[in-house]
């Protein structure tokens, strides 16, 4: 299983503290069925700067880490970037690292809202030859309440990520019920767990591919484990037509 999403390299960012936290998310991930792991360390954030080099420079050490611990796991660069007016100009002076060297890109918006430029933002980065992967758009509270935003951005041409925990309740059952709509109405093409941690933001991913397969059915459920081979290997990924989420009115009425 490859995990495109977390938080596993050491004192960059709110993800692992030390290198003795690595390991530990490490271990965890191999119980989990994962045997490789996409580092995207967050940048641009207010809070977090994590440039290109900053990042494979601290995979390569990390990587050497665990073939020194014996811990058969691979870990590959990315990047979790804050949508900002400055993403295309940062891809071409090399800022910006997509997801191991690929056209996958991480977009992040705000936990609130949407910045209005998003929809030119995610085009300009299509027009410049790269693919953007929305990410946890179901904790993002302005799609909550406006799914059709979301709908509008897929139809368009970006791709979202959905995190395990929102699966499985981590994040309540708002969440959890938002992510099983976006799975439904195909507005959803990978899922990963964000890990912070091995306690409060730990990895679920087998529980959340479990969750899918009996929620959604086995071809669900082989198209998220599918996705994310396919991305690392910079091929294209699986979509199926997305649609609109229907908001359901007072007494459940459409």
């Amino acid at each position: 299983m490859i995990d495109i999403h977390s938080h596993i390299l050491p004192g960059v960012d709110d993800g692992a503290k030390t290198e003795a936290d690595s390991l530990a998310m490490a271990k965890a991930a191999v119980e989990q069925g994962i045997d490789t792991i996409i580092a995207t360390p967050h940048h641009r954030n207010g809070q977090f700067e994590n440039d290109h080099q900053m990042i494979v420079t601290n995979v390569s050490i990390l990587n050497d880490l665990l073939v020194d611990e014996d811990i058969p796991l691979t870990v590959l660069p990315g990047q979790e970037v804050r949508i900002n007016g400055d993403m295309v100009e940062d891809i071409h002076n090399g800022e910006l690292l997509t997801l191991n060297n690929t056209k996958y890109l991480f977009v992040e918006f705000p936990s609130d809202h949407v910045p209005r430029y998003a929809k030119q933002m995610l085009f300009d980065i299509q027009v410049a030859g790269y693919t953007p992967i929305i990410v946890h758009p179901e904790r993002n509270r302005e799609l909550l309440e406006h799914p059709s935003r979301l709908y509008e951005f897929v139809r368009k041409g970006a791709l979202t990520q959905v995190t395990a925990g929102s699966v499985v309740g981590k994040f309540g059952k708002t969440i959890q019920k938002f992510s099983n709509q976006l799975i439904e109405a195909n507005l959803t093409h990978f899922i990963a767990s964000d890990a912070h941690n091995t306690t409060t933001r730990g990895f679920v991913m087998d529980e959340a591919f479990q969750n899918v397969k009996k929620t959604h059915g086995a071809d669900y459920f082989y198209m998220f484990y599918e996705n994310s081979q396919l991305l690392v290997g910079n091929m294209n990924v699986n979509r199926i037509e997305p649609e609109m989420i229907k908001k359901k009115k007072f007494l459940g009425l459409f």
